[in-house]
């Protein structure tokens, strides 16, 4: 018999500038959807014009909204300030896509960048952070030492992490500047942190499976169980 095709998950891409302009997204994002969601994986760029949002929602089983080095612009949810270092062009395909894949009952999965998009999308807003808790900032370090930062986070009781450990305080990498101030309409939180930030969050009623956190499972799946039963939960949800 042969043998059966791997579901495919949609990977957003960011803006960045390396000598030129080029679609990026870090790798480190890719190994747990192939080694634990059993998924393929195809790189969406965050280009309006390269993007078909009604193309792409047709043809992925699913989409994964990264994290990135760009905030999402303060006018999405109704600041004028905003945040420093932002990218529209991802903005505008991310928040399009993610809508349209919600619609057509896919699944939507979110880290950092991703669950703070996935928050704006369903009406919420964001506050920016200025403390060290939720990050490592150093500038004589590089990028992605800034990862090796974690805190504990309150799983809910009852939730999609529910029964992963027999603990419900878990260790989890974390590293970013921006988090929830209002929840969006329709959202259960999934876990929280000490100081009362929304971690994790759900979206029950929203006919396709959506599942977003703030903190990197990337960087620790493999030795940290709530990480691992995200992109596992991913696999599931693509398979349905």
């Amino acid at each position: 018999m042969p043998t059966p095709l791997r579901p495919l998950i949609g990977i957003m891409c960011c803006n960045e500038f390396a000598d030129r302009p080029i679609q990026s997204v870090s790798t480190r994002f890719l190994s747990p959807l192939a080694q634990l969601s059993g998924a393929t994986a195809v790189l969406i760029p965050a280009d309006t014009e390269a993007a078909d949002v009604a193309v792409l929602s047709a043809r992925l089983d699913g989409l994964l909204l990264t994290g990135s080095r760009s905030n999402v612009a303060g006018s999405r949810y109704g600041r004028s300030d905003g945040p420093a270092h932002t990218d529209e062009q991802r903005d505008q395909v991310a928040l399009s896509l993610a809508s349209r894949m919600i619609e057509h009952g896919r699944p939507v999965f979110g880290i950092c960048r991703g669950f703070q998009e996935l928050n704006v999308l369903f009406g919420g807003t964001l506050r920016d952070l200025d403390d060290d808790y939720h990050r490592a900032f150093d500038p004589g370090k590089s990028y992605e030492s800034q990862f090796e930062h974690g805190h504990e986070v309150v799983l809910t009781d009852g939730g999609c992490f529910a029964g992963v450990e027999s603990d419900r305080n878990v260790r989890v990498a974390s590293a970013h500047q921006q988090g929830v101030e209002r929840l969006g309409r329709g959202l259960a939180v999934e876990a929280i942190a000490p100081d009362g930030l929304v971690e994790a969050f759900s979206a029950p009623g929203a006919g396709a499976q959506v599942l977003a956190v703030q903190w990197h499972p990337e960087i620790n799946a493999a030795r940290c169980p709530v990480s691992r039963s995200f992109y596992r939960q991913i696999g599931g949800a693509l398979r349905t």
